[in-house]
């Protein structure tokens, strides 16, 4: 599958594994890794099977980086992150995205109770909560639950602390956090 064949298809089959990932990085480096992630990563990582919903600043956290990966199945995601992740652009790359990380494992591996991240409503604003197992307010617009099979990519660990429950909404919550998209992010 080619990136554009990605980009034109409509990627709420893509809801079916989703990863929320969120990198905490070296004081000052965000842009640094966000100018690299989407000039090296995004089309990579698309042509082999993965999907790059979301690329996002943390408006609370000045030095961490929020994105948004997605996949049809976990045979899927576990072929997409093989190619990637032993292929030639990440193995170029991967030491500059690194030196701007201090702790990339922070991440969760979901599944959708509530499929919408392909086409959020209109207005201003994403804020994202992630909380113990409860059911999402009516302002949700995608919600999601820790996908309970094992990570079958285990060089990039998933947190196992959970369960947990995951759900974007326009409305901020007690215990939400807002997320800025970046100028290469889909929901925005």
């Amino acid at each position: 599958m080619t990136s554009s064949e990605t980009v034109t298809e409509p990627y709420s089959a893509f809801e079916t594994v989703v990863e929320l990932r969120r990198y905490t990085l070296h004081p000052g480096r965000r842009d640094e890794l966000i100018e690299l992630f989407e000039r090296e990563f995004v089309e990579p990582q698309e042509a082999a099977g993965a999907h790059l919903f979301g690329l996002f600043r943390s408006r609370a956290s000045p030095d961490e980086f929020v994105w948004l990966r997605g996949f049809r199945s976990m045979s899927e995601r576990k072929a997409a992150l093989a190619q990637f992740y032993f292929g030639p652009v990440w193995k170029e790359h991967r030491s500059a995205a690194n030196e701007t990380m201090i702790d990339s494992d922070n991440v969760l591996l979901l599944r959708p109770l509530r499929r919408g991240l392909a086409s959020p409503p209109p207005g201003t604003g994403l804020h994202v909560t992630v909380s113990s197992p409860a059911s999402p307010p009516d302002s949700a617009f995608a919600a999601f639950e820790t996908e309970p099979a094992p990570n079958t990519f285990p060089q990039l660990p998933v947190r196992t602390d959970g369960p947990f429950s995951v759900w974007f909404s326009r409305v901020a919550a007690d215990s939400s956090f807002e997320l800025v998209p970046t100028s290469r992010s889909l929901i925005r």
